[in-house]
């Protein structure tokens, strides 16, 4: 008889494009949030209401049967919404009909544009602080992560440090504008540089704006494909996510050149076929929202973002003020903690507020004095994190006094496992 006849632990390995890859401290910081009760601004939920214009158009979806596969690429109605938006907002003149490719989410057209356009080996520029999963997708894809560390706080881009970047391997470079996790926005002189060593080199870009509409002090979002002639190389992902609050809805979008475009639509209909029916209805609508709400969604994601900063400056960090998304990264380099898993697992376990370590965000050391902050809540959830930052008192910081019934206890500098 053939099978399996032992009862141990399975030891079948799994795949070698795995190795060295686990689940990111973003998603573990959640975990230990939920375990322990704490507010998380580590994940970027982003749990606030949806509006209810998006809501309601799914549910009708719903209610009227949509339930069957769209095209590959997704609705026409949606595509042509979406191509009408890119013109307006991004200055970007797309064919609705070959040029656009509804995805599940901004993470499935990255994997199915880098799965369509690059060839195991190829070579693809990050910079950091990055987002992991830019890095470990083109990983599973075979692809080769070449990195370019920009320096805080501003994390200027030059052209001399991006050519010295870029080896004989390097077929594309990935820029995400607003950025995760630094909320850095790339200015047009540091795009016009991409685009001169893109055309010399030829490169593809591939741009992430999930963060396009959250962008804050009058600061301009610019789309990499609109500087430079860089269209005819560009793939602009983006998604709706963060834009109506609905990060577990998985729906994002690529805009590229037709040739392009086919192909990320090939990848798309084998890996997931379409996006979901009835949820390409309920951001239809939102399309429609008028400007207003977007200009209240920035003015309300501004003061969240300085009392965020406030507290943490309370709390003995210096914060790196976003220009753009909902993240904050801080220095904590005067808690004293040799590791940023170690000061994200205090002020977690003791101060009842979970970040994530910097450590997610870079290749080497330059992220162990930083922790990541989300503040994508409700004003109420907000202020109460921040009430808990600033009640914080790191292990350096701690005096017999602090140490009162109820409140603090010593920080352990002990990180935990995982990545």
């Amino acid at each position: 008889m053939r099978g399996r006849t032992d009862t141990g632990p399975a030891s079948f390995p799994a795949a070698n494009r795995l190795r060295g890859l686990a689940q990111s401290d973003i998603r573990r910081m959640s975990r230990e949030s939920d375990r322990l009760g704490a507010i998380n601004l580590g994940q970027g939920i982003c749990d606030l209401p949806t509006p209810t214009v998006v809501a309601e158009a799914a549910k009708a979806a719903i209610d009227a049967d949509e339930s069957i596969y769209t095209y590959p690429e997704g609705h026409l109605a949606l595509r042509r919404a979406i191509a009408e938006k890119a013109e307006r907002y991004n200055g970007l003149t797309v064919a609705p009909e070959g040029e656009v490719v509804v995805t599940v989410g901004a993470t499935g057209a990255y994997t199915a544009a880098v799965n369509a356009l690059l060839d195991p080996g190829d070579g693809i520029l990050i910079m950091e602080p990055y987002y992991g999963y830019h890095v470990n997708a083109a990983v599973v894809a075979g692809l080769e992560p070449h990195f370019l560390t920009l320096a805080a706080p501003e994390f200027t881009l030059t052209e001399e440090a991006l050519r010295a970047a870029v080896r004989p391997t390097t077929r594309a470079i990935v820029v995400c504008t607003p950025s995760n996790p630094s909320g850095k926005m790339f200015s047009r002189t540091e795009l016009e540089a991409v685009a001169r060593v893109a055309h010399d080199r030829d490169l593809l870009v591939i741009s992430d704006e999930i963060y396009e509409y959250i962008r804050y002090d009058d600061c301009p979002h610019l789309s990499p494909a609109t500087v430079g002639g860089l269209w005819p190389r560009s793939v602009t992902i983006t998604g709706l996510s963060k834009t109506f609050s609905i990060t577990g809805w998985r729906l994002g979008y690529a805009l590229a050149p037709e040739p392009l475009a086919r192909a990320i639509a090939l990848v798309n209909d084998l890996y997931y076929v379409c996006a979901p029916n009835p949820l390409q209805h309920g951001v239809l609508a939102g399309f429609a929202l008028p400007p207003s709400h977007f200009d209240e969604m920035r003015s309300d994601y501004q003061r969240k973002r300085d009392r965020l900063c406030d507290a943490l400056a309370a709390a003995g960090m210096s914060p790196i003020v976003p220009k753009g998304a909902y993240y904050v990264l801080a220095d904590v380099s005067r808690w004293g903690f040799g590791t940023s898993r170690g000061a994200a697992m205090a002020l977690l376990e003791h101060g009842g507020v979970a970040s994530v370590p910097g450590s997610a965000f870079y290749q080497g050391a330059t992220g162990e004095n930083l922790l990541r902050f989300c503040f994508a809540k409700e004003d109420a959830v907000v202020e109460e994190a921040c009430r808990r930052i600033r009640r914080f008192r790191p292990r350096g910081d701690l005096m017999e006094s602090d140490l009162v019934e109820g409140d603090l206890v010593e920080a352990d500098r002990s990180g935990l496992g995982g990545r």
